[in-house]
């Protein structure tokens, strides 16, 4: 690419993230806290900073003296002759910079075969739409005001009225890292028993943080992706929080996020058709993932470990 090409699309994505970054800096700065709109920036690891980066994904050659910038940044590597030959003419000498894919799946190799084996199995399995959302009920039941994971937040049915839903419905929950922030008596009222050690047999393409996890798997394996592909699943991921949270115990109506009642029948029906549709986005944007992914697959060596998250 060169500098008039990359140089545009660094700024559309540092535009589209600032969209998101920006209000969030503004509140952490001012020591505030949003419940739906702060979580893509406190419960994964990737920083607004780390987001703001723009990379053209494996095999993409920039040139022009500001690509020089990135051989400070890791994995990448001066361009060889070959990569450059075909941007060369009349003998003009041209440098440029690419993503160091060697050093990459050297380093993080165990993280990209980990990602391919949930990415995959998840795609794999059929999709289940029976969980109403009842895995943030479950992480306040039998639970005080003052030990909720969101102390400031009301509950919209109270305590009690929280709790009968929870014992008035079944727990169907498959995902590990939602289920691992239970309190101590819903843990036995889920269906199933989750692990890290079984979350690659678990994942299916009906859950929402399953879904919401497909941000995870594309950040951790930056530079290899295109930036963009990074933030479509971001923005998918933010669009799932605020339904995620809608439909969770909280009172968020003062947030602008009227509730999805699914201790009605009515919540339920809405809570599955939403849940459909970003399980049908989710399964195209996972297939592009994958996609990308797949002349890697073809590098790695069996690994047995499993890595923790």
């Amino acid at each position: 690419m060169s500098p008039h090409d990359w140089l545009a699309a660094e700024q559309a994505h540092q535009d589209r993230v600032d969209r998101y970054a920006k209000p969030y800096l503004a509140r952490r700065s001012a020591g505030q806290k949003h419940p739906v709109e702060d979580f893509l920036f406190t419960y994964y690891t990737q920083k607004p900073g780390q987001l703001s980066r723009w990379h053209p994904g494996a095999g993409v050659v920039l040139t022009g003296p500001q690509a020089q910038e990135r051989l400070a940044w890791k994995y990448y590597r001066p361009a060889t002759a070959e990569e450059l030959r075909e941007m060369a003419s009349e003998g003009a000498a041209v440098e440029g910079v690419t993503v160091d894919v060697d050093k990459f799946l050297k380093d993080r190799r165990e993280a990209v075969a980990f990602a391919l084996i949930i990415l995959a199995g998840t795609a794999a399995r059929p999709a289940q739409f029976g969980c109403f959302g009842l895995h943030e009920w479950a992480m306040v039941y039998r639970q005080d005001k003052f030990d909720l994971r969101h102390e400031y937040l009301n509950l919209r049915l109270g305590s009690t009225g929280t709790d009968q839903v929870i014992e008035e419905n079944k727990i169907r929950c498959t995902h590990f890292d939602a289920y691992r922030f239970y309190t101590p008596d819903a843990i036995p009222r889920n269906e199933l028993t989750l692990s890290r050690e079984n979350q690659r047999t678990m994942e299916q393409p009906g859950c929402l943080h399953a879904n919401m996890d497909l941000y995870k798997w594309a950040y951790k394996l930056t530079p290899l992706l295109p930036s963009e592909l990074v933030m479509d699943c971001f923005e998918l991921s933010w669009r799932i929080r605020a339904m995620d949270m809608q439909a969770s115990p909280y009172d968020l109506q003062d947030w602008g996020y009227p509730p999805i009642r699914i201790e009605t029948a009515e919540g339920k029906a809405s809570y599955v058709a939403l849940q459909r549709g970003f399980a049908e986005e989710s399964a195209q944007l996972r297939a592009k993932l994958l996609a990308a992914l797949e002349p890697f697959a073809r590098r790695l060596e069996p690994s047995s470990s499993v890595p923790t998250n």
